[in-house]
């Protein structure tokens, strides 16, 4: 049974959303200065690479990713290819979807992690908020997609965040799926379980599994 890896890697270089924390990583013990052990130090913010959004971070007072349904991560994916000229992801485009309870989107976007040296790209594909309330009211409980931001980089205000975060969904970014083809699969994803902060997301080492084959 073939695994794919669709988590982004983590390095000084991982492009991170405007504003956020960048990657610092460091080397605090080095056996090479003669000490017993090599000791790295990351610091980054909870929304790098491949990450999940709990309720919590558009709507205060909600779940915390330590809070998150581990039912809801694992289990029966539907992986949707769309076409490169799609910059938006609109009721049409999962209008189709029935009885999927998980849904990531390979768009354009995914050939954007071919080059870290590109940094941050705002042009994105992103899923509108109309598209958002047709998953929910279609039983979805987890949605993904390939950058950084369910959201576009210049809306107004969170709308497909809380669209989806407001009915539990959980919000998976950041997800890799170059080598990816559309169909079903099993989707593993376990954030850290981060009990301090505001809960509010964290990144999650992500695989995908071939179904039933």
């Amino acid at each position: 049974m073939k695994i794919y890896d669709v988590t982004v890697p983590i390095s000084g270089k991982t492009p991170v959303y405007e504003g956020d924390p960048s990657v610092d990583i460091k080397l605090k013990l080095s056996m090479a200065d003669g000490e017993n052990a090599n000791v790295s130090q990351i610091c980054m913010g909870v929304h790098t690479g491949t990450q999940v959004d709990a309720p919590n971070h558009f709507i205060d007072g909600t779940k915390k990713v330590i809070d998150l349904d581990l039912g809801t991560l694992i289990g029966k994916c539907q992986v949707v290819e769309l076409d490169d000229d799609v910059m938006a992801v609109e009721p049409k485009h999962v209008e189709g979807l029935s009885g999927t309870t998980r849904v990531l989107f390979k768009t354009r976007n995914s050939e954007f992690w071919t080059n870290f040296d590109q940094g941050f790209r705002k042009d994105f594909t992103y899923i509108t908020p109309e598209a958002a309330k047709v998953l929910t009211e279609k039983g979805v409980k987890l949605v993904g997609i390939d950058y950084l931001s369910v959201e576009a980089f210049d809306a107004d205000s969170p709308e497909t965040h809380i669209t989806l975060l407001e009915k539990e969904v959980i919000i998976l970014e950041g997800v890799d799926l170059r080598g990816v083809s559309a169909g079903e699969y099993e989707l593993l994803c376990l954030p850290l379980k981060i009990a301090g902060g505001a809960g509010d997301g964290s990144p999650s080492r992500t695989v995908l599994r071939e179904w039933g084959r």
